[in-house]
């Protein structure tokens, strides 16, 4: 056997898969290089956000990497991200370092969007090889794996404060060199494997990503006490990026163990060889009429060989699944979740000049940490009220609508610190929309075609942009501006200036919180048989 394909390679694959994912929140930094766009290019408020928008509309394109991923290999999957990377934000390098002048504005825009696209290839390649690798823990493996992608917008802007000093040609650098760099190691190591068979392999699992889970929290920590102990000193900064480096380096702890685990059972799997490899039919466990899981409803039935609809919580193609209606009902509400969570992450540059500050970094920090303690608890405690109580995991998304809400109003009134509450609230709401959305469409629609229906529900990325933040922000921004004396043609200070944005979007989360609920309650039957299964499974009773 490939020494990949062992216990200790697949957690070496899934290693690397969490530095892909660390690396792979560039898409959510536009908000440290905005500015300087903006006076090189001598943009609008709405030119710099349609050109956020295009950024995000590269996701949109992640339709094609869905499609791939049931037709290229992994490897081939990331090697594309990862020359798409290069492409689209070197030459964004080049034009804000000025080694180049400023190309023609469709001509950014597609750069943009080719940076953008760049992600969708990482993510599809790292998610579904996981989550067919872990089919069992689904919960924990988003969790974490989202988790890193929301830590790895603060890792891009930390490292980029501490060496570079917030330099925006520095940070578009690291942002075109970095992620190619480590998907090459991951076109090594990760590969699909064969995934736990057993109760002993699942504890296993469950040890291991508890294990993840705490190297994670202390990644995040340790980012958070960086952020918020202010300006550091050149010995101070450099300091902490080797800390930083070393924390990251630290999952790979887990397939050392794994190995040191696996020599020190071989007396155990000696025993287990010696049990006798055939048996009659009298010890023999009875074969199940249908090996298949309840997806007979949807082979030919009767004589009249018609395909019937097959029932939520079974494998849809792409054609049954939008033909539900719990699908457009997660759709629409996964928009306006992280519609608005975009609108906030590509206008943070700007809601925080207007309202005072000169350097938004922290903000951007912010939300990427506290978006990765929301990616992680919903990651692993959704996991456990599932097994235990068998509590839908939809409702972790109406909660985090709550917040999101209340994040928003408490912006809209521009009291003393509300961007700093709600930075830290709009990035927990998101990062738990992205991991339980990726979770739920698993369980309500199978992962037989996993990487095309995920990169089908990122398509919100892109249209969330557009309409919050091209359409939406951008207009609202534009018009106080113009009324603005204070402005200058296309700035606008003051609390008034997204006063009312924020006001809709809370709106729109009102409106999400309510389409999560009713799908939490159109779902209850399907978290109930997940929780029966797994209760009453063979694997769960054996000791």
């Amino acid at each position: 056997m490939s020494p990949l394909l062992t216990p200790a390679g697949k957690w070496l694959g899934f290693v690397t898969a969490i530095w892909v994912q660390a690396i792979s929140g560039n898409n959510y930094t536009f908000s440290n290089y905005s500015d300087a766009l903006k006076s090189i290019m001598a943009l609008t408020q709405l030119e710099l956000n349609t050109l956020s928008v295009a950024k995000d509309a590269g996701k949109a394109f992640g339709l094609l990497s869905g499609i791939a991923s049931d037709r290229l290999s992994t490897s081939v999957i990331l090697l594309i991200g990862s020359f798409e990377g290069l492409i689209g934000y070197g030459v964004q390098w080049l034009v804000v370092s000025q080694r180049i002048h400023p190309l023609p504005y469709w001509q950014m825009c597609i750069f943009l969007c080719l940076g953008g696209n760049s992600t969708t290839w990482m993510n599809t390649a790292v998610l579904v090889t996981c989550m067919r690798n872990f089919p069992k823990n689904r919960g924990p493996v988003s969790g974490i794996l989202k988790g890193y992608v929301g830590l790895s917008t603060a890792i891009f802007t930390d490292i980029c404060t501490a060496l570079f000093s917030s330099n925006p040609s520095a940070f578009l650098l690291i942002l075109a060199i970095v992620p190619a760099v480590i998907c090459l190691a991951a076109i090594i190591f990760l590969r699909e494997t064969t995934p736990a068979a057993g109760t002993i392999e699942e504890k296993e699992e469950a040890r291991f990503f508890n294990i993840f889970n705490v190297i994670a929290i202390v990644a995040a920590v340790y980012l958070l006490a960086f952020d918020i102990t202010g300006n550091h000193g050149h010995v101070v900064s450099h300091v902490f990026v080797a800390g930083l480096m070393l924390l990251l380096a630290t999952p790979l702890f887990v397939p050392l163990y794994s190995v040191l685990l696996k020599l020190k059972s071989n007396s155990d799997i000696e025993q287990q060889i010696k049990e006798p490899l055939l048996v009659g039919p009298e010890d023999s466990p009875a074969k199940p009429q249908n090996p298949e899981p309840a997806t007979a409803v949807s082979t030919i039935v009767g004589n009249a060989g018609i395909k019937q609809q097959p029932m939520i919580g079974e494998d849809h193609t792409i054609i049954e699944m939008m033909r539900t209606f719990d699908f457009w009902i997660l759709f629409l509400s996964f928009l306006c979740g992280v519609g608005t969570g975009m609108c906030v992450m590509n206008n943070m540059g700007q809601m925080g000049l207007a309202l005072g500050y000169v350097d938004v970094s922290i903000f951007v920090s912010l939300t990427s940490i506290w978006g990765f303690f929301g990616r992680i608890i919903s990651g692993l405690v959704s996991e456990q009220l599932l097994w235990k109580f068998g509590t839908p995991r939809p409702l972790w998304n109406a909660a985090s609508q709550v917040l999101m809400t209340l994040g928003f109003v408490i912006m809209a009134l521009a009291l003393p610190g509300s961007l700093y509450i709600g930075s830290i609230l709009v990035g927990i709401c998101y990062g738990v929309r992205l991991t339980i959305t990726v979770a739920v469409a698993s369980e309500l629609f199978g992962l037989k075609y996993y990487g095309l229906l995920y990169n089908i529900l990122i398509l919100n990325l892109p249209l969330g942009s557009f309409l919050f933040s091209g359409l939406l922000a951008g207009y609202l921004y534009d018009a106080e501006a113009a009324r603005s004396p204070a402005g200058g043609g296309n700035t606008c200070v003051g609390p008034h200036c997204y006063f009312l944005v924020f006001l809709i979007m809370a709106l729109a989360s009102v409106v999400g919180f309510g389409l999560d609920v009713l799908l939490a309650i159109r779902t209850k039957k399907v978290y109930s048989k997940i929780y029966t299964d797994k209760k009453f499974s063979p694997s769960s009773t054996v000791a």
